[in-house]
């Protein structure tokens, strides 16, 4: 007897995750179905992919390919084949385009409302499991495709009780960062470190960022991250990109210009922006 009790579990809550009780639950619903019916006002298509996709089919969604649980949370089946919970919504639709594809209305517009885990440390009002809201529009390369989805964003955010002037969106060109990259000269193995620095701007600031481009960072718990190591003009390219904003449309877009220098696919994307 005294055997079995010291082997009780202790009720304990796994960081990064939460428990939901009825009312966070209702709000929840309400919220999502608001969002729905704004998606299928605008045409799109409902789609569920399964919780589950295996493991490199996630390419380069993934932190690191020789370690699958790094950044993902990942097993192996009885055919020895790795899985991963799904990290984002993104990397379920092109498999399932790829695999759909002659199937598919051109272009393809379809939306996804879903869990998504990350096998990551949580930080203060992060979490390790959550809800992402998708909405897509694959094989039209018109600028008015993004419009559209801007113009999406903005009715789902009112539906649930925002109001203009209540939020910002901000836009930009994967051509821009494609062209900035290119500008800098950040090869194909570099590349996925750079987007990810980058993509923590708003919450390391551009110190931060400029450490996980350089040699890398530690954070306050002693935590080490290897950065990209670039050159630091590659780094100060990269910087003077995120620091484009300025008080115009116009000037912004010169500064875009600017950073993504001769590259003709930056170029392409400040094109695009500015029609």
């Amino acid at each position: 007897m005294r055997d079995e009790k010291a082997m009780r579990p202790k009720a304990r809550l796994p960081a990064g995750f939460r428990d939901r009780d009825a009312t966070d639950i209702a709000a929840e619903t309400r919220m999502l179905g608001a969002i729905a019916k704004v998606y299928d006002a605008y045409g799109f298509d409902a789609l569920q992919t399964p919780a589950f996709e295996y493991t490199d089919a996630l390419g380069k969604f993934l932190p690191d390919l020789d370690r699958p649980n790094a950044g993902v949370f990942s097993l192996q089946d009885d055919d020895e084949q790795w899985l991963s919970l799904r990290y984002d919504l993104t990397a379920p639709l092109a498999r399932y385009v790829a695999q759909n594809f002659q199937d598919l209305p051109k272009p393809f517009r379809r939306y996804q409302i879903g869990t998504v885990w990350r096998n990551e440390k949580p930080g203060p009002g992060r979490f390790r499991e959550f809800t992402q809201c998708d909405a897509d529009i694959v094989g039209s390369a018109s600028p008015a495709a993004d419009a559209e989805l801007l113009m999406m964003f903005a009715d789902a955010l009112e539906a649930v009780g925002l109001k203009r002037g209540d939020y910002v969106i901000k836009i930009n060109s994967r051509k821009l960062l494609d062209g900035v990259l290119e500008a800098a000269h950040v090869d194909n193995t570099k590349r996925g470190t750079v987007l990810r620095a980058i993509d923590k701007l708003d919450r390391l600031g551009a110190a931060g960022v400029r450490a996980l481009l350089g040699q890398g960072r530690k954070d306050e718990s002693g935590d080490f991250t290897k950065g990209a190591d670039l050159a630091a003009s590659a780094i100060d390219r990269i910087l003077s990109f995120t620091a484009a904003r300025a008080g115009t449309n116009a000037a912004t877009l010169d500064n875009l210009a600017a950073a993504v220098g001769s590259s003709a696919r930056g170029q392409e994307g400040v094109a695009e922006l500015r029609e």
